[in-house]
Parts: C-alpha cells; sequence; structure tokens
C-alpha cells in the first residue's frame, strides 16, 4: 500500500521560508515522478513543481521558478519542496503525488493528506 505523509508546514512571515516533506512508503518506486500541488481557498489544485523519477529533473511552475527548490533522497524515501521568499500568495495545503497518470502536470494516483502553509504580510 502506497502512502504519502507530508510534514514541514506551518506559518511563515513574508520572505520567510518553510521545507515541506513528503515521506513515502517504500511500495512508492524510485523511478516513480513525484510532485507537489497546492490548493488555497475557493482556488483548484495547482502544480507546484515536480522531479522525475529517472534523473530528478525539476519542473516548476513559473511562480515557484527561483523561489522553490523539488529534490529527493532515495535512501530516505522523502521528497523535498524547499521555499524561500515566501509571499501571501503561497498560503495553501500543500499535497505531494506519486505516479503520474497524465503526465507530471496532470493527475497522480496516489496523493497525501496535505499539509497547511500560512504566509503572514
Amino acid at each position: 500500500q502506497v502512502q504519502l505523509v507530508e510534514s514541514g508546514g506551518g506559518l511563515a512571515q513574508a520572505g520567510g521560508s518553510l521545507r515541506l516533506s513528503c515521506a513515502n512508503s517504500g511500495f512508492v518506486r524510485n523511478l516513480w515522478d513525484m510532485a507537489w500541488f497546492r490548493q488555497a481557498p475557493g482556488k483548484e489544485r495547482e502544480f507546484v513543481a515536480a522531479i522525475t523519477g529517472t534523473d530528478d529533473s525539476p519542473q516548476y511552475t513559473d511562480s515557484a521558478k527561483g523561489r522553490f527548490t523539488i529534490s529527493r533522497d532515495r535512501a530516505k524515501n522523502t521528497m523535498y519542496l524547499q521555499m524561500n521568499n515566501l509571499i501571501p500568495e503561497d498560503t495553501a495545503t500543500y499535497y505531494c503525488a506519486a505516479y503520474p497518470t497524465t503526465g507530471v502536470r496532470g493527475e497522480y494516483r496516489f496523493w497525501g493528506q496535505g499539509t497547511q502553509v500560512t504566509v503572514s504580510s
């Protein structure tokens, strides 16, 4: 059974940093692409960043480029999202996902429960 568990969310001031973690069960294959999505209140879920399973190549949405860094530690079965220079618009529930079914920016088979990030101005 695949399990994804996010942590690291919390309250940060604008300009601050947070690092999100996504611990995954051993059934999550290291060759799977994984991603971070977020959903703000009243808005649709949106893609934030993805990392490929083959060579750890990252992809970012435009708003994350230059501020966020996605990475993974295969030995720890954990994916990370380092978020720097946070802005209030980053406030959302952040979800990690594994095994894309419609492309790395689309739908995924497995999802975590989410972790809340709140950025104050």
